[in-house]
């Protein structure tokens, strides 16, 4: 092993590999992803710059497993989301709105830097599709569960009731992000109460 790539590594037994996706997903954390370049990480990772092709297929592979690296790392802090069945309905839709709200306030700014960049979405969206569900695919399947245990109101509309949620989350990051900010604003739990139980008025047994 060359000095260099010793160096790079550090002590411990992670593969340069592991060591490039933990690089660049430490880059997408501080700067987000826009006009983040191979040649940037490999300086930061500090290794040549042909050395990432000797582990990814290309820059898109590195960039799509370092975004999912940052997702996780996002969400290990969010806790587990509520099951159907447990608690109450209203609790529930809580804890997945705080949910959805910082993973959103976490992960946005970097999606964001690679909407010209469909490739590397698309294989990011392959790796969440493999990891047991995104969170919005997750939410629409615990307020389906909660309709087959009579939880809700028979006629409720959960994909619709999904759709609200969801988009209330993205607003407060995408507001800000069109006007050139990276970071949203807090949302105060009194919104949080007031989403829930608007979504409640629509779905709740009557």
């Amino acid at each position: 092993m060359s000095p260099r790539r010793a160096a790079a590594l550090g002590a411990g037994d992670r593969t340069l590999r592991d060591h490039l996706i933990s690089t660049a997903e430490r880059m997408i954390a501080e700067r987000g992803t826009a006009g983040l370049t191979v040649r940037a990480i490999a300086r930061e990772a500090g290794v040549a710059d042909g050395v990432l092709y000797n582990h990814f297929a290309d820059k898109e592979e590195l960039l799509a497993l370092a975004l999912w690296a940052h997702a996780e790392s996002v969400a290990r802090p969010l806790g587990p989301l509520p099951e159907p069945g447990a608690g109450t309905v209203e609790e529930n839709l809580r804890a997945y709105v705080a949910y959805g709200l910082a993973l959103h306030d976490g992960l946005l700014p970097a999606l964001t830097g690679l909407i010209a960049h469909p490739a590397v979405l698309s294989r990011f969206a392959a790796l969440a599709g493999g990891g047991g569900g995104s969170w919005n695919e997750r939410l629409t399947s615990y307020l389906r569960g909660e309709l087959r245990l009579g939880r809700l109101a028979p006629d409720a509309r959960v994909e619709a009731a999904a759709m609200l949620i969801v988009g209330a989350c993205h607003e407060p990051v995408l507001s800000l992000l069109f006007q050139g900010r990276s970071i949203a604003h807090r949302v105060s739990p009194d919104v949080v109460d007031d989403l829930v139980a608007t979504v409640l008025a629509g779905i709740a047994p009557r």
